[in-house]
C-alpha cells in the first residue's frame, strides 16, 4: 500500500495547535519575570518594548501551529511546503513587526531583541517537558484522567493478547 502525501489529509485534532496553545500560557508565566528584568534595566520603555517581544513570540507560535492546522486539512505535502516556507514566512513578519516600530520613541531595541530570541528558546524548551513524543498521544502528554484517543482501535474486554488474559507463565 502506497500513501500519497498528495491526496492524504491529516484528521482530527491538531497536536500543533494544542501545543501552540500552552507555549501561549506559559508565556503568562514568563511575562513578570521579563517585565521585572526590562524595568530594572530600560524603565517604562523597557517594558514596553518586552510586552511587545512577547506579543510577537506567541503570535509567531500560534500563526505557525494555525498554518500547519489548515494546511493538514487540505494535504499532506502542503502542510510539509507550509512548514518549510512557513518559517521564512514568520520571520519576514518578525523583522516586519520590529522595523515598523523600531523610530518609535517607546522602542528600546536591546530588550526587545533579547525578548524576541530569549523568549523564543526559553518557551521551546520549557514545553520539551510537556510535549509527548508517542504517536498515540501526540501533541501534548495527556494527563491523569486523559480522554482515550479516537484515531486509535478500541482495547475491548475480548482481546485474547491483553496482558490480564495472558496465562500465567511462572
Amino acid at each position: 500500500m502506497t500513501v500519497d502525501p498528495v491526496t492524504m489529509r491529516i484528521e482530527g485534532p491538531s497536536p500543533a495547535l494544542a501545543v501552540a496553545l500552552d507555549l501561549a500560557k506559559r508565556s503568562l508565566w514568563l511575562a513578570p519575570l521579563a517585565v521585572f528584568v526590562s524595568a530594572a534595566f530600560w524603565g517604562v520603555d523597557g517594558v514596553l518594548s518586552t510586552l511587545y517581544g512577547l506579543a510577537i513570540v506567541v503570535a509567531n507560535f500560534l500563526l505557525s501551529a494555525y498554518m500547519l492546522a489548515v494546511s493538514g486539512r487540505i494535504n499532506a505535502a502542503l502542510m510539509g511546503g507550509v512548514a518549510l516556507a512557513g518559517f521564512a514566512v514568520r520571520f519576514a513578519l518578525v523583522v516586519a513587526a520590529v522595523v515598523l516600530v523600531m523610530n518609535l520613541d517607546w522602542v528600546e531595541l536591546v530588550p526587545l531583541t533579547l525578548t524576541l530570541v530569549v523568549a523564543h528558546l526559553a518557551l521551546l524548551f520549557w514545553e520539551m517537558r510537556y510535549v509527548s513524543s508517542s504517536l498515540a498521544f501526540p501533541g501534548l502528554v495527556p494527563s491523569r484522567q486523559a480522554p482515550p484517543n479516537p484515531y486509535l482501535p478500541d482495547s475491548g474486554a475480548d482481546d485474547s493478547a491483553s496482558p490480564s488474559s495472558a496465562p500465567n507463565l511462572r
